[in-house]
């Protein structure tokens, strides 16, 4: 006999799969075809650059720099009578030979031919010294453009000189090779005034006084090789804060007035490295590890040994809570292995990069947060990836389609390849997992690399093949959609769960092959089971002699995925007090949308209070929002001063939605009194939704406040915009 309650979730299912399918169709209209960019491959090489030496005069003040770059290259063929360099920017002056001898060359279009004096053959090697300089070069306050910036903001009066190489602009600032499938070593030589400091590449060889009197010379050598795009310089008024992980330099570089918050963004950078010494398998390779702050610059950039970072990244003791810069600086570090160590040889390899340091975000938050921080972590990685997409594109991750090779670096290669690591990783076991990454770092340790490398690492340390996996994962696009249902059949004792892959395959999306894990909870206990998926329809049974409490598809939350599964409250209920962090939040999600069912507002209202995990709680909180009621209004005000920020911010943004101009005087006093920034934005945002034009004078005041990412001048005059016109 099949029980009711089966029938009621195939009911269910069929009406959320007519609405997902309606909004895949919308978005296939409205999203970009990427496939109408040009197509791209590597470049080929006629000759091996084996070192640079870059020597520089720097003048802040007038924004120009005067250079020469020596080039030891060996020729890759016979007869080599061109070299053919990359050079924009600045003005070529003049070009000699390791003899001294003039040599002819053109400079035209960003391109520099020089004509050797002798011909070079296969394995012979020779020197071009070639003097430039460039004046009047765009400071570019709010960005960091090409080559070398001269960057003034109100961080400091005096200008921060700082070069941007990637992803081809080392070309700005001196002649060279500008590709990534060319590594050399390199030596920095910056003259600059002698209240500066200059960082670079490598290990400091030292500080001499310069050739004009007021100005200092920085040496720095790079004796690994790595990518022109890695290559950095950047000189200002620093203040050096220093570390160390055992022997190994671990510096922070801050401009005066930051080094009080330098403590906070920056202290856990020994654990990193420590942590990922171990997690890879290959001790840190580097002279030294530098995290240098340069205003008018974002994110960061993971030049090899000498981080970049944007000023954004410090922050005050408040901003900790709601914007730590922690997986920003987890994510560069990582760098130094993935992208820096082994790195791309082609910008259509992006995610051996960026997707292998995403990932390492994740490792670490889990290491040193816990498993619950580390799950909520990945999953927004997936919903960063999904709303990608389903709003803009999908795109396989190993993607040789691109008008400027920054398309690539998308949520197609960072959070997408990232947890394509994660699902890699449990398909193949932990230790195997590991025991490839270590191969393949120590095969090609400062080489660069391709997808081809890491499955013949994979196949060398594991013995395994998974080129199914990657010829589903990295190399189509998409990801599967499911439709998931399961029926109880009392009599026979057997519990059958069918699963549908109903992703549009027209699209070049597989129909995926691949175990998921299921977990089924009934009184008495869990049974686990892992099952493969391999067709587009398939159902599985299972023994079992009791109705189930709850069927988990895909327990463990390995799988990158969209999907319907729906659930009774009951069912939602039971999950949401008895699973783990991911699935208790997912099971809020669905309980809201059981608006007037007061089993489903129960539930709710105690996660919200007493769930031990903030995730969960700032769940319930949100699927509340539909709910009405004088409980669910006391149990808000609870909520909006919860331990956690994001929970107080979420209890702020509902109240808002509730329209209740009752709630103003609350809201004002939550402003005032709680020291979240996300929090009182939140709390701004509601005053402007609510309507009420007595909090005009509190929110024309908070446009004028300092706060990170302008957080609290943006959300006041959000909140402003709402307001109704005064009659």
């Amino acid at each position: 006999m099949l029980s009711r309650h089966s029938v009621v979730l195939v009911v269910s299912v069929i009406v959320l799969l007519g609405a997902c399918a309606a909004r895949h169709e919308e978005t296939s209209q409205n999203s970009e075809n990427i496939y109408d960019r040009p197509v791209r491959s590597e470049r080929s090489r006629e000759f091996d650059v084996e070192h640079y030496r870059i020597e520089l005069s720097l003048n802040a003040e007038e924004r120009s720099f005067w250079g020469r770059t020596t080039i030891t290259l060996t020729s890759l063929r016979d007869n080599l009578q061109t070299c053919n360099l990359d050079a924009e920017t600045f003005v070529i002056d003049s070009v000699e030979d390791q003899n001294g001898q003039t040599l002819d060359f053109g400079h035209i279009d960003g391109s520099l031919s020089v004509q050797l004096a002798n011909p070079l053959d296969f394995g012979e090697s020779a020197s071009l010294g070639i003097t430039y300089s460039a004046t009047d070069v765009d400071p570019n306050p709010l960005r960091s453009g090409p080559g070398m910036n001269f960057h003034v903001s109100d961080t400091t009066p005096d200008a921060v000189i700082a070069t941007s190489s990637w992803p081809e602009s080392a070309r700005h600032w001196f002649p060279s090779y500008d590709h990534p499938n060319d590594r050399a070593t390199q030596e920095v030589i910056a003259t600059v005034r002698d209240d500066y400091k200059v960082l670079s590449n490598g290990r400091l060889v030292g500080v001499v006084n310069g050739p004009e009197p007021g100005t200092q010379t920085w040496h720095w050598s790079q004796e690994q090789p790595h990518c022109t795009y890695l290559f950095t310089l950047v000189a200002g008024p620093y203040i050096v804060i220093e570390d160390s992980l055992g022997e190994l330099p671990v510096n922070y570089w801050v401009l005066p007035g930051d080094v009080e918050n330098s403590e906070r963004t920056f202290r856990k950078t020994p654990r990193m490295i420590e942590f990922f010494n171990r997690e890879f398998g290959y001790t840190y390779p580097w002279a030294k590890y530098d995290q240098i702050v340069v205003p008018g610059f974002g994110g960061g950039m993971e030049n090899t040994t000498a981080t970049v970072l944007g000023h954004g990244t410090l922050h005050d003791e408040r901003a900790e809570q709601d914007f730590p810069s922690h997986g920003l600086v987890a994510h560069e570090a990582a760098h130094m292995w993935w992208g820096d160590l082994v790195s791309y040889r082609a910008w259509q390899e992006t995610w051996i990069s960026e997707s292998f340091a995403t990932y390492s975000e994740y490792l670490f938050s889990k290491h040193d947060l816990g498993e619950d921080e580390g799950a909520v972590n990945l999953r927004r990685k997936k919903e960063s990836y999904l709303k990608e997409a389903t709003t803009q594109y999908i795109r396989p991750i190993v993607f040789d389609r691109w008008e400027h090779p920054a398309d690539n670096f998308d949520s197609h290669t960072y959070p997408k390849g990232a947890v394509v690591l994660h699902m890699l990783r449990w398909v193949m076991g932990d230790a195997p997992f590991r025991q490839a990454l270590t191969h393949f770092l120590h095969e090609n340790e400062f080489q660069p690399v391709d997808t081809g490398d890491l499955l013949s690492a994979i196949k060398n340390a594991t013995g395994q093949n998974v080129d199914w996996f990657f010829d589903q994962w990295v190399r189509s696009p998409g990801h599967p959609f499911f439709d998931v249902s399961y029926l109880w059949d009392e009599s026979a004792g057997k519990l059958k769960l069918k699963v549908s892959q109903v992703q549009d395959t027209s699209l070049g999306i597989p129909i995926y092959r691949m175990p998921v894990a299921v977990g089924v909870h009934t009184t008495s206990g869990v049974m686990s089971e892992t099952v493969w998926l391999n067709h587009a329809v398939e159902t599985f049974e299972f023994d079992l002699q009791e109705p189930p409490l709850l069927v988990r598809f895909d327990e463990g939350n390995h799988l990158l995925k969209e999907w319907t599964f729906a659930k009774s409250i009951d069912e939602l209920t039971y999950q949401l007090h008895n699973d783990d962090v991911i699935g208790r939040a997912w099971a809020a999600t669905q309980l809201g949308n059981f608006v007037g069912h007061a089993h489903a507002s129960e539930a709710l209202l105690t996660a919200a209070q007493q769930d031990p995990f903030w995730d969960v709680r700032r769940s319930a909180v949100k699927a509340l929002a539909g709910f009405a009621g004088n409980d669910h209004m006391v149990v808000l005000k609870e909520c909006a001063e919860d331990s956690h920020s994001k929970v107080r911010a979420a209890a702020l943004e509902v109240m808002g939605d509730t329209g209740d101009s009752g709630l103003s005087e609350y809201l004002k006093k939550r402003f005032v009194e709680d020291d979240s920034y996300s929090a009182q934005a939140e709390a701004l945002r509601s005053l402007g939704k609510i309507g009420d034009r007595t909090a005009i004078d509190l929110l024309r005041s908070a446009t004028e406040q300092k706060s990170p990412r302008n957080t609290l001048a943006e959300a006041a005059q959000w909140a402003l915009d709402q307001m109704p016109v005064e009659k």
